[in-house]
């Protein structure tokens, strides 16, 4: 496994011993300017971050795997949560849960903390469409494992669930109740999540002769029950008004029923409705919803296995390989789909 960078590799870049660059971060108007100038540009060059613990712990050894996700608001990410520190802790780790609700800056910021803390590894469900956070936390070669996004290239682990087959699954089983107008509420745009799930729904519509136009698409910028209620009093203000509703998940489907219930609109006789993630409120809702469902906790427990493996020592770490992990989504009918039943 690779090693953080440290003071030393600062100083040696720098021509500098490791006192000088010590001073430079400590007291910084002890030092030439020229010198901390020279410093500087080998911190920002070589990705260096003070380490709180670096007394304590070795770079990468530390018993603290961090876990960031998208929004801890959103049950799914719970139920994330919980299989990763399930894991961690059969392996004597904790687990540090932040939220970067959907935000590249609180992304950005979370994963400068976890670099700066010497975290274990990290377990991260990005929110930075670029990938710029993600390029510069690379730097500073904390190992971590992308969850619930599939990994573009071999640099690192990801486990994922197939979502453009949970999209053809949710609007195939719309089709086959002889829906031929779907609106598909789907969440902000840059969310590869988002986007496979339409790909699957137009992957539906295709296998039964339907083209694109069948699907409506009402994109919300937040994947939340308000973001749901809004998506839902634009969809009763069609004048063509769909069928059918397939929303990218559970809580933007609970803010389409709560909209539909108000404009006293029946689901699933006027219109049916599935969501996505299945999570507890799904079954609970006033209207059981039919949704597509993920193992969130496996899919966390398995993150943090892959995790655990490449930050392992000896032959266990030798061991390792970079692996794309998808699972298969399946899913679950309920009222809100059959009407007459």
């Amino acid at each position: 496994m690779a090693q953080s960078v440290g003071i030393k590799d600062v100083a040696r870049a720098a021509g500098v011993s490791v006192g000088t660059v010590s001073n430079v971060i400590n007291r910084p108007d002890t030092v030439a300017s020229e010198t901390r100038a020279r410093v500087l540009s080998a911190i920002d060059r070589l990705g260096y971050v003070r380490s709180e613990s670096a007394r304590q712990l070795r770079a990468g050894r530390s018993r603290i795997m961090g876990l960031l996700v998208l929004d801890m608001g959103n049950p799914f990410f719970v139920d994330v949560a919980r299989g990763a520190e399930r894991a961690a802790r059969d392996a004597g780790l904790g687990v540090m849960v932040c939220n970067s609700a959907q935000d590249a800056g609180e992304e950005a910021e979370y994963l400068s903390l976890f670099a700066e803390q010497r975290v274990r590894g990290v377990l991260l469900t990005p929110a930075d469409a670029t990938g710029r956070n993600i390029d510069a936390f690379r730097r500073h070669r904390i190992p971590f494992v992308l969850v619930d996004r599939v990994a573009d290239g071999a640099a690192e682990c990801s486990v994922s669930v197939d979502d453009v087959a949970g999209g053809a699954l949710a609007v195939r089983h719309l089709v086959d109740a002889g829906h031929r107008s779907i609106a598909y509420v789907s969440g902000p745009p840059g969310l590869t999540q988002v986007r496979d799930r339409r790909t699957g729904a137009l992957q539906a519509l295709a296998e039964a002769g339907l083209g694109p136009e069948h699907l409506r698409e009402l994109p919300t910028d937040r994947l939340d029950v308000a973001a749901g209620r809004d998506a839902g009093a634009r969809l009763l203000g069609l004048a063509d008004r769909p069928t059918a509703v397939f929303c990218a998940n559970v809580l933007l489907a609970l803010g389409v029923l709560q909209a539909m219930y108000a404009a006293g609109v029946n689901v699933p006789d006027d219109i049916a409705l599935v969501g996505y993630d299945d999570i507890e409120f799904a079954a609970a809702a006033a209207v059981p919803l039919t949704s597509v469902r993920q193992p969130a906790v496996t899919m966390g427990a398995l993150a943090a296995d892959l995790l655990l493996e490449e930050t392992s020592t000896g032959a266990v770490a030798e061991r390792h390989r970079h692996r794309r992990v998808v699972l298969q989504p399946e899913l679950v009918v309920r009222r809100s789909s059959l009407p007459g039943r």
